[in-house]
Protein backbone atom coordinates (compact mmCIF):
# COMPACT_ATOMS: atom_id res chain seq x y z
CA UNK A 1 0.00 0.00 0.00
CA UNK A 2 1.32 3.41 -0.93
CA UNK A 3 -0.02 6.81 -1.89
CA UNK A 4 0.21 7.94 -5.50
CA UNK A 5 1.93 10.85 -7.18
CA UNK A 6 0.74 11.30 -10.75
CA UNK A 7 2.48 12.44 -13.95
CA UNK A 8 0.99 12.89 -17.41
CA UNK A 9 3.74 12.33 -19.98
CA UNK A 10 3.69 10.90 -23.47
CA UNK A 11 7.08 9.77 -24.77
CA UNK A 12 9.19 12.25 -22.77
CA UNK A 13 10.81 11.44 -19.45
CA UNK A 14 12.52 14.72 -18.49
CA UNK A 15 9.84 15.61 -15.91
CA UNK A 16 9.79 12.00 -14.70
CA UNK A 17 13.55 12.11 -14.09
CA UNK A 18 13.12 15.34 -12.09
CA UNK A 19 10.30 13.85 -10.03
CA UNK A 20 12.14 10.67 -9.03
CA UNK A 21 15.10 12.77 -7.89
CA UNK A 22 12.84 14.17 -5.14
CA UNK A 23 12.23 12.23 -1.89
CA UNK A 24 9.63 9.52 -2.53
CA UNK A 25 8.74 8.85 1.12
CA UNK A 26 7.33 5.41 0.23
CA UNK A 27 4.96 6.76 -2.45
CA UNK A 28 4.19 5.28 -5.87
CA UNK A 29 4.62 7.37 -9.01
CA UNK A 30 1.87 6.86 -11.60
CA UNK A 31 2.90 7.88 -15.12
CA UNK A 32 0.48 8.24 -18.03
CA UNK A 33 2.49 7.60 -21.17
CA UNK A 34 -0.64 7.41 -23.31
CA UNK A 35 -0.43 3.63 -23.54
CA UNK A 36 2.38 4.03 -26.06
CA UNK A 37 4.57 1.07 -26.90
CA UNK A 38 6.88 3.21 -29.08
CA UNK A 39 9.40 4.31 -26.40
CA UNK A 40 10.46 3.37 -22.89
CA UNK A 41 10.05 6.06 -20.25
CA UNK A 42 11.80 4.13 -17.50
CA UNK A 43 15.10 2.27 -17.56
CA UNK A 44 17.62 1.20 -14.98
CA UNK A 45 18.91 4.74 -14.36
CA UNK A 46 15.47 6.28 -13.66
CA UNK A 47 14.33 3.28 -11.62
CA UNK A 48 17.59 3.26 -9.66
CA UNK A 49 17.18 6.96 -8.87
CA UNK A 50 13.60 6.33 -7.73
CA UNK A 51 14.72 3.54 -5.43
CA UNK A 52 17.60 5.60 -4.03
CA UNK A 53 15.19 8.45 -3.21
CA UNK A 54 12.72 6.20 -1.38
CA UNK A 55 9.96 5.67 -3.93
CA UNK A 56 8.02 2.43 -3.33
CA UNK A 57 7.13 1.89 -6.97
CA UNK A 58 6.23 3.20 -10.39
CA UNK A 59 3.14 2.44 -12.47
CA UNK A 60 3.60 3.44 -16.11
CA UNK A 61 0.91 3.31 -18.77
CA UNK A 62 3.66 2.72 -21.32
CA UNK A 63 6.97 0.89 -21.63
CA UNK A 64 10.14 0.30 -19.66
CA UNK A 65 13.55 -0.93 -20.78
CA UNK A 66 16.54 -2.63 -19.10
CA UNK A 67 14.12 -5.26 -17.82
CA UNK A 68 16.82 -7.59 -16.44
CA UNK A 69 18.25 -4.75 -14.32
CA UNK A 70 14.77 -3.61 -13.22
CA UNK A 71 14.02 -7.13 -11.96
CA UNK A 72 16.95 -6.84 -9.53
CA UNK A 73 15.81 -3.54 -7.98
CA UNK A 74 13.69 -3.62 -4.81
CA UNK A 75 11.19 -1.28 -6.46
CA UNK A 76 7.67 -2.20 -7.57
CA UNK A 77 7.22 -1.55 -11.29
CA UNK A 78 4.11 -2.12 -13.41
CA UNK A 79 4.19 -1.35 -17.15
CA UNK A 80 2.50 -2.39 -20.38
CA UNK A 81 5.68 -3.88 -21.79
CA UNK A 82 9.26 -3.21 -22.73
CA UNK A 83 10.97 -1.44 -25.60
CA UNK A 84 14.68 -0.72 -26.00
CA UNK A 85 14.05 2.69 -27.60
CA UNK A 86 14.69 5.53 -25.11
CA UNK A 87 12.36 8.44 -24.47
CA UNK A 88 12.79 11.99 -25.65
CA UNK A 89 13.98 14.63 -23.17
CA UNK A 90 12.15 17.80 -24.18
CA UNK A 91 10.53 18.47 -20.79
CA UNK A 92 6.90 17.80 -21.72
CA UNK A 93 4.50 16.62 -19.04
CA UNK A 94 2.38 17.69 -16.10
CA UNK A 95 2.78 16.84 -12.43
CA UNK A 96 0.08 16.18 -9.82
CA UNK A 97 -2.81 15.92 -12.27
CA UNK A 98 -5.41 13.14 -12.30
CA UNK A 99 -5.00 10.60 -15.11
CA UNK A 100 -7.24 7.79 -16.30
CA UNK A 101 -6.23 4.65 -18.12
CA UNK A 102 -7.95 1.29 -18.55
CA UNK A 103 -11.01 2.80 -16.89
CA UNK A 104 -9.18 3.52 -13.63
CA UNK A 105 -8.80 7.02 -12.23
CA UNK A 106 -5.50 7.81 -10.55
CA UNK A 107 -5.51 10.97 -8.46
CA UNK A 108 -2.64 12.39 -6.43
CA UNK A 109 -2.81 10.98 -2.90
CA UNK A 110 -4.89 7.90 -3.79
CA UNK A 111 -3.92 4.63 -2.10
CA UNK A 112 -2.57 1.88 -4.36
CA UNK A 113 -2.41 -1.83 -3.58
CA UNK A 114 -0.49 -4.06 -5.97
CA UNK A 115 0.40 -7.71 -6.41
CA UNK A 116 1.29 -9.99 -9.31
CA UNK A 117 -2.30 -9.88 -10.58
CA UNK A 118 -2.78 -6.13 -10.79
CA UNK A 119 -3.42 -2.87 -8.99
CA UNK A 120 -6.31 -1.68 -6.85
CA UNK A 121 -6.84 2.06 -6.35
CA UNK A 122 -8.67 3.46 -3.33
CA UNK A 123 -9.33 7.17 -3.25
Amino acid sequence: MATADVLDEHGDNAVLRERVSEPGDGRVLVVDAGGSLRRALIGDMVAGAAHDKGWAGIVVWGCVRDVAALRELPLGIKALGSNPRPSSKAGAGEVDVPVTFRGVNYRPGAMLYSDDDGIAVIE
